[in-house]
């Protein structure tokens, strides 16, 4: 049975369907959710909160056909929830956990890494875009921007993430082995 079919089975309150649903996108949740977070614990408590609001309003969906978009948009603002959240109790000490580790520059840049290291607003249009592969009218539709807008924010991110690889690429090949 294909997603349409599931979709509209689990509008129509068949619990089912919306389980085998969530199973088929869980992994493009957990990407999202930790690429915003950076936090296990606080991505499993967003996907959670994500996977319970929508089930509870799974019956407002009024087009099958954006599942993925309503979702991801619930996903996105559990995120940002938790976001605000955290900076009312975060010290200003903390370190970033994508910070904590050093690298050689002979280790393979992994481009989840790099990309983490992006400032939110760059990182959710990559992530969508590229990771769970989003045309810019749904990116737009999930975070509330024109496409315009989404694809000035996909340019900037695109640019700057060129700027990390090439100094990634210059230590790499001026740092001499001992």
């Amino acid at each position: 049975m294909d997603s349409p079919d599931l979709i509209r089975q689990a509008i129509h309150g068949d619990r089912e369907a919306f389980i085998r649903l969530i199973r088929d996108i869980e992994n493009s949740l957990y990407n999202t959710a930790i690429s915003m977070l950076r936090k296990e614990e606080d991505a499993a408590d967003a996907i959670q909160e994500t996977i319970l609001k929508a089930y509870k309003s799974m019956h407002t969906l009024r087009e099958p056909r954006y599942f993925k978009t309503w979702l991801f948009r619930i996903l996105i603002n559990e995120c940002k929830t938790l976001l605000s959240r955290r900076s009312l109790s975060t010290s200003y000490a903390e370190v970033p956990a994508g910070l904590q580790t050093q690298s050689s520059p002979y280790d393979e840049v992994d481009i989840r890494e790099v990309v983490n290291q992006l400032e939110e607003t760059k990182r959710i249009v990559i992530v969508l875009h590229y990771f769970e592969d989003m045309s810019l009218r749904q990116i737009a539709d999930t975070i509330g921007l024109s496409e315009s807008a989404v694809k000035m924010r996909l340019n900037r991110a695109r640019k700057e993430l060129y700027q990390q690889f090439i100094k990634f690429r210059e230590v790499k090949l001026h740092v001499k082995p001992i």
